[in-house]
């Protein structure tokens, strides 16, 4: 987030901690108009990573978990960095523009990954360009969204999962009633007041728990290699190919799905207590031992919080799950399925 949109949004009645757009006044009317009706938020807990050159694709393909050889020019995956272990280091949105490639990812893990992915480009004709201070990343959601992009003067993308340009960005569709707009800093200001006709504006863990509710996990530091794919659900979403080449992980995260010895699984998560990211789940069968780990959690619009966990299936049915310490508060799980 640069200087100039921070201060645009401060003085649009944004509280920001530590660069995370807190609530725009009032968190619990915000949380509220997320779950129903139609919400602008300042997405400052992501960033973006952009891949371009020649050999962007064939670079990315043999790194990341997804196909991204065969992704479409403004078409948008979910895909993972895995480490030799074939655990998550990272999780992308990645979105093609043209022969460009987006990455969002995790905003406090973006100098880290940049710099590892730096580390493999050796001969090859790839640039890899933090965008953090020149394009910013709004979200949109709600019943009017579609109407919002279009008062805007933004176009609508065709379907789930697809990008349309714009003069000073792009427009990813994540759903029937999410987007996201990615836009040039300088542009910025403008696009948030013109979505101000149809959606009420409301701080970044409005938009969290939308991506909780979606059932759409985000590796952050907390949770980097913590997870194989599979135990996040990546699979389903898309994000892995077991069709491809080799990347890093690539035989440990096809033995997993191959062999079937996935135990753990994603979850929604809800307890009245505070939860976050990298919080342990600990069952009182075996409370020396944590069973999962909190994913991502935000504040929920009914009250107490919600999260996604990666929970080992076995203690689940038993109940009596406890959050962050043995003995700590009780957690309640569904499991997410698609």
């Amino acid at each position: 987030m640069n200087a100039s949109w921070q201060d645009f949004l401060g003085a649009s009645g944004a509280r920001i901690d530590q660069g995370l757009v807190i609530d725009f006044g009032d968190a619990r009317t915000e949380l509220l108009a997320a779950r129903d009706a139609t919400i602008v938020s300042p997405l400052t807990h992501l960033a973006m990573l952009e891949v371009s050159g020649a050999d962007a694709a064939a670079f990315l393909h043999q790194q990341l978990t997804s196909d991204v050889k065969h992704l479409a020019s403004e078409a948008v995956q979910h895909s993972a960095w895995c480490s030799a272990k074939g655990r998550m280091v990272a999780s992308f949105l990645v979105v093609r523009v043209g022969p460009d490639y987006q990455l969002q990812l995790s905003a406090d893990l973006l100098p880290a990954i940049a710099r590892r992915l730096q580390m493999f480009v050796l001969r090859s004709k790839v640039r890899i360009t933090d965008q953090t201070g020149g394009r910013e990343i709004i979200g949109l959601s709600g019943a009017q969204a579609a109407a919002a992009l279009q008062g805007a003067g933004l176009p609508v993308p065709a379907g789930a999962l697809t990008a349309s340009a714009f003069a000073t960005g792009v427009v990813i569709c994540l759903d029937s009633q999410r987007f996201q707009i990615v836009v040039a800093g300088d542009a910025a200001p403008a696009v948030w007041q013109h979505l101000l006709a149809h959606a009420r504006p409301a701080g970044t863990r409005a938009w969290q728990w939308l991506e909780i509710d979606a059932g759409v996990p985000l590796i952050s530091e907390q949770t980097k290699e913590e997870f194989v794919p599979q135990m996040a659900g990546f699979e389903q979403l898309g994000a892995v190919s077991f069709h491809k080449g080799c990347y890093p992980g690539q035989e440990i995260v096809a033995r997993t799905q191959y062999l079937g010895k996935v135990k753990r699984h994603l979850y929604r998560a809800h307890s009245s207590a505070p939860m976050a990211a990298g919080n342990a789940i600990y069952s009182p069968e075996n409370p020396q031992r944590p069973c999962g780990m909190v994913a991502n959690a935000a504040p929920a619009p009914a009250g107490g919080y919600d999260a996604l966990a990666i929970v080992q299936e076995g203690f689940v049915d038993a109940g009596d799950l406890e959050v962050a310490a043995p003995g700590g508060p009780r957690v309640d799980l569904v499991r997410v399925s698609r």
